[in-house]
C-alpha cells in the first residue's frame, strides 16, 4: 500500500509539473496574442510574431503530456472531470486551433490581407486563456460526484468564481507576454511593453488577491487549510513571497531590466500554482476524489514511469536547445519566417 501511495504521489507531481511547464511556456505565447490589438503597427506585429515563431508550436507538447498523463495515471479523475469541463475544453481547443491556423496563414498571404488573420490570432489566444482559467476555477470550486461518476449539469462550470479565475489567468498571460517583449525586443516596441507591464502587474496582483480572498469561501476545507494550525505554516509564506516578488518586479521595471521582469513574473505564477496545490492536496477532484482513489493499478503506473523518465528529459532537452539557438533580441526585418 505504501508503494502504491508513493507511485501515485510521484505521478501527481509529474502531471502538476507538466501542467505548470505548459502554463509557463505557452502562457507568454497566448499573452502575445492577447496584447496584439495594442500594437496596431504591422512592423511591431511582425516582430512580436517572430519573437515566438521558432518555439510556439512545441509548447503544446506539455499540454498533451499533462492530459495524457491524467488519463493514464488517474483514469477515474479524467472520467469525472472531462464531462464536467466539456464546454471550456472544447472552447480552449478551438481557440488553439484558430490561433495556430492564423499564425501560419498570416505569413502566407499578401501584406494587405494580413490583418484578417490578426483577428483570429487575438480571438483564439483570448478564448484559450479564458477557457483554461475557467476550467481551473471550475475544478477548484469542485464538481458534483456521485459514486464514481460526474452527476452535475452541462453548465455547472459557469459561475462567478470560474469567470474570475478565467479573467485572472488571461491578465497573467498578458503580463507574461509583455515581459517577454521586454526581454526579446528593443526600441519603441520594448518601451511600450515596459509601459504595459506596469498596468498589467497591478491588474495581476489585484486578480491574485481577489481569487485568494474568494477561494477560502468555496469550501470549509480550504478555510481550514489556509487559516488553521498547522496548515498555516505552509500557507503563510505564500502571500509574503508574492509581496516580495512583486516589489522586486516593480524595481526591475523601474530600472528597465531586460530579463528580470519575465523571470520574476514566472516566479509569481509559480507561487500562485503552489498556493493552488496547497489548497487542493491531496484531492485531484477537490473534496471528492483523492489521488490514491483515482490512481490506476500500481503496475501500470510503474510501467509508464519508465517511459516518462525517458520522455521528459528529451522534451526538456530539445526545448532548451530551441530557446538557446533563438536567444537574443528580435529585430525588425529579420526573423524566423
Amino acid at each position: 500500500m505504501t508503494a502504491a501511495i508513493d507511485i501515485a504521489t510521484v505521478w501527481a507531481f509529474i502531471i502538476a509539473f507538466a501542467v505548470f511547464v505548459y502554463i509557463v511556456m505557452d502562457g507568454f505565447d497566448l499573452g502575445l496574442g492577447i496584447l496584439f490589438p495594442l500594437f496596431p503597427q504591422k512592423s511591431d506585429r511582425d516582430v512580436i510574431m517572430n519573437s515566438v515563431a521558432p518555439v510556439w508550436d512545441g509548447n503544446e507538447t506539455w499540454l498533451v503530456l499533462g492530459g495524457g498523463g491524467l488519463m493514464a495515471a488517474f483514469p477515474l479523475a479524467y472520467a469525472v472531470l472531462m464531462p464536467a469541463l466539456y464546454t471550456p475544453m472544447i472552447v480552449m481547443l478551438l481557440g488553439l486551433v484558430f490561433r495556430g491556423v492564423a499564425f501560419e496563414f498570416r505569413w502566407r498571404t499578401r501584406p494587405s490581407e494580413r490583418n484578417r488573420w490578426d483577428i483570429p490570432f487575438f480571438a483564439g489566444s483570448l478564448l484559450a486563456a479564458l477557457a483554461q482559467g475557467i476550467a481551473l476555477g471550475a475544478i477548484l470550486q469542485g464538481v458534483h460526484v456521485e459514486g464514481r461518476h460526474y452527476a452535475g449539469g452541462w453548465w455547472d462550470w459557469l459561475t462567478p468564481f470560474s469567470i474570475l479565475t478565467g479573467i485572472a489567468l488571461a491578465i497573467g498571460y498578458a503580463l507574461l507576454g509583455a515581459t517577454w517583449l521586454v526581454m526579446k525586443t528593443e526600441g519603441p516596441l520594448r518601451d511600450k511593453a515596459y509601459h504595459l507591464s506596469w498596468f498589467l502587474l497591478f491588474a495581476m496582483i489585484s486578480a491574485i488577491g481577489a481569487v485568494s480572498i474568494a477561494t477560502p469561501f468555496l469550501h470549509i476545507q480550504y478555510t481550514q487549510r489556509w487559516f488553521s494550525w498547522p496548515g498555516i505554516l505552509l500557507t503563510a509564506p505564500v502571500p509574503v513571497a508574492v509581496a516580495a516578488v512583486t516589489l522586486l518586479l516593480l524595481r526591475s521595471l523601474a530600472r528597465k531590466r531586460d530579463y528580470q521582469p519575465f523571470f520574476l513574473t514566472l516566479t509569481l505564477f509559480a507561487l500562485s500554482y503552489a498556493g493552488l496545490g496547497i489548497s487542493m492536496w491531496p484531492y485531484i477532484v477537490p473534496q471528492s476524489i483523492t489521488i490514491w482513489q483515482a490512481a490506476s493499478p500500481e503496475n501500470s503506473q510503474v510501467f509508464m514511469l519508465f517511459g516518462v523518465a525517458v520522455l521528459i528529459p528529451l522534451i526538456l532537452g530539445y526545448t532548451g536547445w530551441a530557446y538557446y539557438v533563438f536567444r537574443g533580441k528580435v529585430k525588425a526585418g529579420s526573423g524566423y519566417h
